[in-house]
């Protein structure tokens, strides 16, 4: 067993233009008066990071790591959320997602993709260049318009669409290999990766890369009505990044699963605040800790109603407060004694 680190948290949904979310050095200032140890930089944040110059400069690192550092806090992963989503769009999509990329690539299909693989690359060597071991990223979707089946999917249909991701993704993941990072995609509605048994295809289709790995985040199961603890069981060897991140599901006769085209706030399922969903975190901080997972706790904010302020404030003693310091003894060895083959068969009448 191993101790989970953190508090963590991740600054995507913080950043803005006014302080103190405008710039590195304030929002390090921030997080670590609020109790934080660890911060996930989302690498589409120019503000935040250079990612070429991460890629290219190991000087470039060790200055971003010590300004970090003064501040009392590390670097737990760098996030390409927003360019894997690019790795693999659907033709339905590309309008909407044309707002993730860079302009020289907007409407441009093929120019977008490479710029993403790049994008996602350069993280890998970014991750290297910083010491990190793990990178939180989006696998993508070729096939979500057609995740639900109806119209009938046509035989062959989902076997190819997991062939074409995986060929996209496949030289990243060598590149992620060199550079001795795993690549932890977040299982979640929207990609291809969504639950367990699309993240199996995807691995089968990728000969079990060993660093095709996971970002376990409850909350996402919870609105799909998956099974977040048996998640663990499963996957644990997998996983290698965690985001700390609270969810409710209350159906009624008028919304479920898919939630009515309804705003956040009148789904059935909706992402809160650390303690004010449904999650079990005391025994998911207890089902990690037990499968020896000695990552990051990092915190998400993605709640409907709580203010993002609030939500950063309570969420660090909340993972504090759930972070189990892992025991190196048995409870039962105050019996002691030192055993030998002889005093064994001793016992058994041998």
């Amino acid at each position: 067993m191993k101790t989970i680190k953190g508090p963590a948290i991740f600054l995507a949904q913080f950043m803005g233009d006014e302080p103190p979310f405008n710039s590195l050095e304030s929002i390090c200032e921030w997080v670590a008066s609020l109790g934080y140890k660890g911060i996930q930089i989302p690498t589409w944040e120019s503000g935040l990071i250079d990612l070429q110059t991460a890629a290219e400069s190991k000087v470039y690192c060790d200055e971003l790591k010590g300004k970090v550092a003064t501040y009392g806090l590390e670097i737990t992963e760098l996030s390409t959320h927003l360019q894997g989503q690019l790795v693999a769009v659907h033709p339905a999509y590309d309008q909407m997602f044309d707002g993730f990329a860079a302009e020289e690539v907007k409407n441009n299909p093929n120019a977008r993709t490479e710029w993403a693989v790049q994008q996602v690359k350069w993280a890998g060597s970014a991750s290297k260049n910083l010491g990190l071991k793990a990178h939180a990223t989006f696998s993508g979707a070729l096939l979500w318009p057609m995740m639900y089946p109806w119209p009938q999917r046509p035989d062959g249909l989902v076997d190819m669409g997991f062939t074409e991701l995986a060929r996209r993704w496949k030289p990243i993941l060598d590149h992620f290999d060199e550079c001795g990072v795993d690549v932890c995609y977040e299982v979640h509605p929207g990609e291809d990766l969504h639950d367990g048994v699309s993240y199996e295809m995807f691995l089968e289709k990728v000969n079990n890369h060993p660093r095709a790995c996971l970002l376990y985040d409850p909350s996402h199961f919870v609105l799909q009505q998956l099974d977040y603890l048996e998640y663990i069981d499963l996957y644990h060897e997998r996983i290698r990044a965690f985001h700390v991140k609270d969810a409710e599901f209350n159906p009624s006769g008028r919304v479920g699963v898919y939630g009515g085209y309804q705003s956040w706030v009148n789904r059935a399922g909706r992402f809160r605040s650390l303690g004010d969903g449904q999650v079990d975190f005391q025994s998911i901080f207890t089902k990690l800790s037990q499968y020896g997972f000695d990552g990051w706790a990092v915190m998400e904010w993605e709640c409907c109603i709580k203010s993002p302020e609030q939500g950063a404030e309570e969420g660090a003693p909340f993972i504090a407060d759930h972070i189990i310091r892992v025991t190196d003894k048995a409870f039962d060895d105050f019996a002691g004694g030192d055993t030998d083959e002889e005093y064994l068969k001793s016992i058994l009448g041998l």
